[in-house]
Formats: structure tokens, C-alpha cells, sequence
């Protein structure tokens, strides 16, 4: 998130820190990342250029205001310093608080990365974030060692005399520059390459585990229900609860593994935005349908609310289609009885859809966690209530991506509202 343009070659240096601030909080778990750059005059304040892991642009800057103090020191010692975390922000960060790295080259810190990993950093992350913290050094500090040098190469007062008696001088001084340039570069293209196979790593291991997952879960799924459709009068009734059993829970695999895939593509910036032209009541209506499964047998009405017709409108189908069903299928999950609203209006150019339930409601403390990976309000019921914590952060990435935003409501023991909306064109 750039929070400010400057000129050509200070965008490249933004969208580099941009790029940095996305691998660290990678590297950390999807952790809170905040990268700053020194003051450019003395006594001024650490200028924010890069944040990533945060759920808005008002998150990132209440949090670089709170740590202003932390950076300073970090940028005054060129050591890195750690302090607590409090906040919003706080229950998503893990035990170690928030952890300020100074950005040091030529022996002088020219910025800071600060970073909230969401739990334990192993050896092998910290050292990629060092990595990635040397790098963004060398590249903020590399337009001033070239400006230096530029400067020497041009520099001259018109006697001959005193150009005489420099030149040994400024041709060490401009030897000891172009050293030094060569030096980062040589850094750079390593650093480069270390993170390039870092990141080789994971597309490799996501693509295996796509494929060596996927197709062989995709023909178990197939086979079983080709078995309950065509056995079905030849099989017992208890040959015939266990396949649904085996059919729901690889069913449910599925799933899981799907918004584990969407969120990476997410985080790489490959989940392309697909608008087409759609009718948000049939969308609703096919919501509702994808959960009567999971409903079972539970005394609980699904009830559409759509008070004035929404005429056609375009947007992404398809995220919109996740969206909804994950916030339907968490109320669904949570409820024991009772109703679930699931309804949408349309007002000012943006679409407002909002699913309500009776359910267990989520108390205050756990409100501001729920949206984060593999989060759940209690593990010990994590055996009645399946799933892995990936839905409702797939929702908010989803939600980011299409420009949206999102509202929670909930008492605990009276229910949950959660009402988002996004921006639609209408046909």
C-alpha cells in the first residue's frame, strides 16, 4: 500500500518496498509489515513508503503512529528493537510482539522494517526477512551513492591547479564508490536470487500439492457418488450412511484445500477479477441451495431478504458466489436452531449483502481475530464444528481484492450479522 507518490524513480523504490513489505509478512505468518525510510532532514519523522497484512490503509497508519518511538530508536542505534503490541492489532499478532529491523547500508540505517509475525519465526524466515532487509537497504540507498559519484565524476572549480593536486584523490574516492556500487549489485542479484528460489519453493510445493491432492480427491469423490447412485437399492442402510459419511468429509477436504489454493493466488496476485453480468436473487437462491447439506436436520429456517427487485448488475460471479456461501455456511455451522437472514440491496452504485443468524455468537475479544488464517473462537470444539479457520479470511481477501469492505455485529448466545459491500455497475 503506497501512501505517497513521489517522482519516477521514487515510485520504483515504492513498488520495491511494496514488494518487500509482501515477502516479509509472507515470511511471517500474514503478519502486520510496516516499512519506513529515514527522515530526509534532521529532526523529521520516519517516512512510511510499504505496508502488507493489514485489513486497510487507517490500520497500517494508526499502527507506524503508535511505533514512531520504536522506529526512531531503531534508526538512531542501526539495531533492531521489539516491544509489545496493543490495539486492534494486537490479537493478531503473535508472542513476539512487534520486531523493528534497521535497514543499515554503508553503516548507516537508512530505514526500517518492523514486522508482526503471527507466531514463532524459525531460523530459516529469519533469516529470508534479513535477507529481504539487506536488500531494500542497498536499494534506498543506492539513487545516493550513484548521485555521489555523478557528483565527483562532474565536479570541477576551473583551475587547472587545483584540479591537478585532487585528481589522485577523487579518482580513489570515485574507485571507492564504484567498489561499493558493484558490491550492491553483486548483493542485489544474490539477495534477488535467494528470494527467487524461496519463492520457486512455494509455487512448487503449491503446484504439487494441487496435483498430487486434487486428482486423486476429485476420483474418490466421483466414485463414491457413482456408488450411492447406481448401488444404491443393492447397498445397507449402513453401507449407505458410511459413504455419505466418507462423501461429506472428502467433500468438506475439498473445500478446505480449495480456499487454502485461493488464498495463495491471492496473496501472489493471481486470482484475476472475471466480471459478467448476474442476478444477485440468483445468486442468493443458489447460496441457499449449496447449504441445505450441511443444514441436515437442524430446526433452522433460511429466510431471503431482497425488499425492493435488484435488476441486473456486473460484478465478479464467481467471488461474489464465495463470498456468500462461506458466510452462509458459517452461520449455518453455528446455529443449532432458530433462523438465518441472508438478503442484499442495492445504494449508491455499491452492492449490500448481509447474512444474520441466531446462532453462538462471537464475544469481543475473539471479533477482531475471526478473519485471520486458520483462527478459531475454540479449538476444543473445532471436532464438532468442521473446519479449518480459512473461510471467513478468504472472505476478507476476497473482499479486498473486489474493493469491498465488511461490517460484524454479534452478542454471544444472540447471533451474528455480517453485512458487506462492494462496488457493482448496474446493466
Amino acid at each position: 500500500m503506497d501512501i505517497r507518490k513521489g517522482t519516477a524513480e521514487d515510485e520504483r523504490l515504492v513498488r520495491s518496498l511494496r514488494i518487500t513489505a509482501s515477502q516479509t509478512s509472507g515470511l511471517a505468518g500474514g503478519g502486520a509489515t510496516l516499512v519506513f525510510t529515514a527522515p530526509e532532514a534532521s529532526g523529521g519523522k520516519p517516512r512510511l513508503r510499504a505496508a502488507a497484512g493489514f485489513r486497510n490503509a487507517e490500520e497500517a497508519r494508526g499502527l507506524a503512529m503508535k511505533t514512531d518511538a520504536m522506529i526512531q530508536a531503531a534508526l538512531a542505534s542501526a539495531l533492531p528493537k521489539s516491544g509489545p503490541l496493543d490495539g486492534p492489532i494486537a490479537g493478531r499478532g503473535g508472542s513476539e510482539g512487534l520486531i523493528a529491523i534497521p535497514l543499515v547500508a554503508r553503516g548507516v540505517a537508512v530505514g526500517v522494517v518492523a514486522v508482526a509475525p503471527t507466531g514463532p519465526l524459525g531460523a530459516d524466515a529469519r533469516e529470508a526477512i534479513e535477507t529481504l532487509a539487506w536488500s531494500a537497504a542497498c536499494q534506498i540507498d543506492h539513487p545516493a551513492v550513484v548521485a555521489i559519484a555523478e557528483s565527483l565524476s562532474h565536479r570541477s572549480d576551473g583551475s587547472k591547479a587545483a584540479i591537478a593536486s585532487t585528481t589522485d584523490e577523487r579518482s580513489d574516492e570515485l574507485l571507492r564508490l564504484s567498489e561499493e556500487l558493484f558490491a550492491q549489485d553483486i548483493e542485489l542479484l544474490r539477495s534477488n536470487e535467494k528470494l527467487g528460489k524461496i519463492e520457486k519453493l512455494k509455487n512448487d510445493f503449491i503446484e504439487k500439492m494441487s496435483r498430487e491432492l486434487r486428482t486423486p480427491l476429485n476420483s474418490i469423490i466421483e466414485a463414491t457418488i457413482t456408488v450411492l447412485s447406481s448401488e444404491h437399492e443393492n447397498l445397507s442402510p449402513a453401507s449407505r450412511d458410511t459413504l455419505r459419511h466418507a462423501l461429506d468429509e472428502g467433500t468438506a477436504f475439498q473445500r478446505t484445500l480449495q480456499n487454502i489454493l485461493d488464498l495463495w493466488r491471492l496473496k501472489q496476485n493471481e486470482l484475476p477479477i472475471e466480471i459478467q453480468e448476474l442476478s444477485v436473487s440468483d445468486v442468493i437462491d443458489e447460496t441457499i441451495f449449496s447449504v441445505q447439506d450441511a443444514l441436515g436436520s437442524k430446526p433452522v429456517e433460511i429466510q431471503k431478504e431482497i425488499a425492493e427487485p435488484i435488476g441486473k448488475i456486473r460484478t465478479d460471479l464467481g467471488k461474489l458466489n464465495q463470498i456468500l456461501f462461506h458466510l452462509l455456511d458459517n452461520a449455518v455451522k453455528f446455529t443449532e436452531q432458530g433462523t438465518i437472514r441472508i438478503g442484499a440491496r442495492l445504494e449508491d452504485g455499491r452492492l449490500h449483502c448481509w447474512v444474520a443468524d441466531t446462532g453462538i455468537g462471537i464475544c469481543a475479544d475473539d471479533q477482531r481475530c475471526i478473519w485471520n488464517e486458520f483462527y478459531q473462537v475454540d479449538d476444543r470444539a473445532s471436532a464438532r464444528y468442521r473446519g479449518a479457520g480459512l473461510g471467513l479470511t478468504l472472505v476478507h481477501d476476497l473482499l479486498t481484492l473486489l474493493e469491498g469492505d465488511s461490517m460484524l455485529t454479534s452478542e454471544p448466545g444472540s447471533g451474528t450479522r455480517i453485512e458487506f459491500s462492494l462496488p457493482v455497475t448496474t446493466v
